[in-house]
């Protein structure tokens, strides 16, 4: 497979080579980065020949999302193992300003990650010596792989999960991705249904664990105190509902049961954050045809009359820890749902749509425990936070239930650090 997949790679450059060199040179922002992908101006690792005793981890992360479930593993990593180096690659822009913004302390050394390229790929393994790799969730190149597998380090899949439809994918592609999935050490996987969707694609179930979701342990290597401090300002004395992640489709709901609330809660306040946040203009016209004014965090550091928008990276866990109420986007239509973790562990209680296919596990958890509420549509939405918003016991008890049912899940970070050492 990845002979042919090289074959390829030489037919495919000549032809590509010009129009991708013609854009890298017309678009500054993809200019540096894509040399620095080619290895061209690597001076992260200052040492190219590291001292024998010295490990070093490289973590890798492919966007945003998965920079989030990382944070929990580097904290677990530097307070356990707190002579390793690590260093860590995100392969998108918005995931590198992330992981910068969210992990400096934690970090030894930031890297671009390479072109799927052998001699680049060789380029960095000799720059920086990992004794270990660790891919988080996706993002799966086969010649860099390779390259691991034939230097003898052990590569490690963390926080793997399967939706439905990547299944489909890797049944469709299986000549592909079983030869990818086998050069790994071992895959842990989030539930035993995705550990058993691996074994089912046909990859060695000696390789494949169930450790987790790490996000579960994001209570233990990461504030769960209410009000974290807000970098921007928010009206006095509001209840507080928190909109993350949301998709096209889903706003209009939102914002349509929000504001027949506001006729009953004259103290109502929500905050939408988007999951694309290059919608933000669009949600803000959205909301002005509903009457309502809302400001843009990307433009002012202070919430509209009715609503802030939240069009920026990196803060939606800070406002879920001062809601009352946060609301799961990517559900309500058919996305597969967000991370429910990440309210849940601020003991919020969590209002989302029936297409949480990527969080059943978790999600099913939180609705049996009574911290999480499913709704089908705009009634259902606006009948349940009626009640949550009007019964502050229920609303608060709801809130305990989740942060009770995510605590009773925590310990993932341990499972992963006692691998890590038998790796080591």
């Amino acid at each position: 497979m990845t002979l042919l997949y090289n074959i390829l790679q030489l037919i495919l450059l000549p032809v590509l080579i010009v129009p991708a060199t013609l854009i890298v040179l017309c678009i500054p922002k993809y200019r540096m980065r894509s040399l620095q992908r080619l290895g061209i101006g690597l001076a992260a690792i200052p040492d190219t020949n590291k001292n024998k005793n010295e490990k070093r981890i490289w973590i890798h992360a492919l966007s945003v999302g998965e920079v989030s479930s990382a944070l929990p593993l580097v904290a677990g990593i530097r307070k356990e193992l707190p002579d390793i180096r690590i260093v860590f690659s995100a392969s998108s822009r918005a995931g590198a300003a992330t992981a910068k913004k969210l992990l400096a302390d934690e970090i030894d050394y930031f890297i671009p990650f390479p072109f799927d390229i052998l001699p680049v790929i060789k380029h960095f393994l000799k720059r920086i010596q990992p004794d270990c790799f660790i891919l988080v969730e996706t993002d799966f190149w086969p010649n860099f792989l390779s390259a691991l597998q034939t230097k003898n380090i052990p590569s490690l899949l963390v926080n793997g999960r399967i939706s439905v439809k990547s299944m489909r994918s890797y049944r469709r592609f299986s000549f592909f991705f079983r030869p990818v999935f086998n050069t790994f050490h071992t895959l842990s996987m989030q539930t035993e249904h995705d550990r058993q969707s691996l074994i089912n694609l046909g990859i060695d179930d000696r390789k494949v664990q169930t450790l987790g979701n790490l996000k579960y342990d994001n209570a233990l290597f990461s504030s769960s105190k209410r009000n974290l401090p807000l970098p921007f300002t928010l009206p006095d004395n509001i209840l507080l509902i928190t909109a993350g992640s949301t998709h096209k489709g889903e706003e209009e709901i939102v914002l349509q049961s929000y504001r027949e609330l506001q006729k009953t809660f004259p103290n109502l306040y929500i905050v939408i954050a988007p999951r694309n946040i290059e919608r933000g203009r669009a949600i803000q016209a959205l909301a002005q045809t509903l009457g309502l004014q809302g400001n843009l965090r990307s433009q002012i550091n202070a919430g509209g009359r009715d609503l802030f928008i939240l069009d920026v990276i990196g803060e939606l866990n800070t406002v879920y820890s001062h809601c009352q109420i946060a609301f799961v986007g990517g559900s309500l239509v058919p996305r597969g749902g967000h991370n429910p973790i990440e309210p849940a562990v601020f003991a919020v209680p969590v209002i989302c749509g029936e297409h949480m296919e990527d969080f059943s596990e978790i999600t099913d958890k939180l609705l049996q425990t009574g911290g999480a509420f499913s709704v089908r549509n705009a009634t259902d939405l606006s009948d349940t936070l009626l009640r949550l918003l009007g019964d502050e016991p229920a609303r608060n008890a709801a809130g305990d239930a989740a942060m009770t049912c995510i605590r009773e899940q925590q310990g993932v970070i341990h499972r992963h650090i006692k691998l890590l050492k038998q790796l080591l």
